[in-house]
């Protein structure tokens, strides 16, 4: 009688797959635990995207840079006023692809608070973050003891575009004209959403690391610096959303 074996032979593969299984399932469980939810890869795909012809009917068009010192009319030429540069930033031709629908910045003067945004939500209508992006940052003022109109609310770029190229941007000059509008607008404190893009403008803090920046150097004025992801990313995730309160706790004085 031959003798039964409890084990299978080396290489079988009814015993190496339980085991790959298992090695699949603990990797799978251990991702899962660090926070990553979904399968990532580089290229960008548009899962509702329409046929070809449509899709190139509707296409964003992508703004023309100059990289030479007279982007935008040249830092000579950009306006010393508030009001004024915020009629300019609805018409300068470098900042925004034509027939691109602009949406200007919004609020007071020196206020305790100035928020900035990568350019205009996608569900933005005629005011800057008036879709669901802006009803998640009114929630998160109020929680904070501040009405949306206490707080200056602008974009690094006037209007949204598809896929802006942020290097080229920065090197034009695009992050000289936002920190510009920093210093017009005079704010006690500001907070920058969607790193990516703006993080490239002016050079400052990692991309993938949101956090909290001691100040930026203006026009020999020191502003409170705060980052975060993009309001989209935070409406799409909620839990991104304690993550800030506890950053904002951190960050306001005692």
């Amino acid at each position: 009688m031959v003798p039964s074996h409890s084990h299978n032979p080396p290489g079988d593969a009814r015993a190496t797959a339980p085991a790959l299984a298992q090695a699949i399932e603990a990797a799978l469980a251990w991702w899962h635990d660090a926070g990553v939810d979904g399968d990532w890869i580089d290229a960008p795909q548009d899962w509702l995207a329409k046929p070809a012809a449509a899709r190139t009917a509707q296409a964003l068009p992508q703004p023309t840079i100059d990289a030479g010192p007279g982007f935008a009319g040249g830092a000579k030429n950009w306006p010393n006023d508030l009001a004024t540069f915020s009629t300019w930033w609805m018409s300068e031709p470098d900042l925004a692809p034509a027939g691109a629908r602009r949406v200007p910045p919004a609020g007071p003067a020196a206020p305790p608070l100035m928020v900035v945004v990568a350019m205009p939500e996608a569900d933005d209508g005629e005011h800057l973050l008036s879709g669901k992006a802006g009803q998640l940052l009114d929630a998160f003022l109020a929680a904070a003891g501040l009405a949306r109109d206490q707080v200056y609310c602008a974009a690094a770029l006037p209007a949204r575009i598809a896929a802006p190229d942020w290097p080229a941007l920065a090197a034009a000059g695009l992050g000289a004209i936002l920190l510009h509008h920093v210093t017009l607008v005079r704010p006690q404190r500001l907070m920058l959403f969607g790193q990516n893009g703006i993080s490239t403008l002016i050079g400052n803090g990692s991309p993938n690391r949101p956090t909290h920046l001691p100040s930026i150097n203006h026009d020999d004025a020191m502003v409170a610096v705060l980052w975060s992801y993009d309001l989209e990313s935070i409406v799409a995730r909620p839990a991104l959303k304690a993550g800030l309160w506890s950053r904002w706790l951190d960050w306001m004085p005692a």
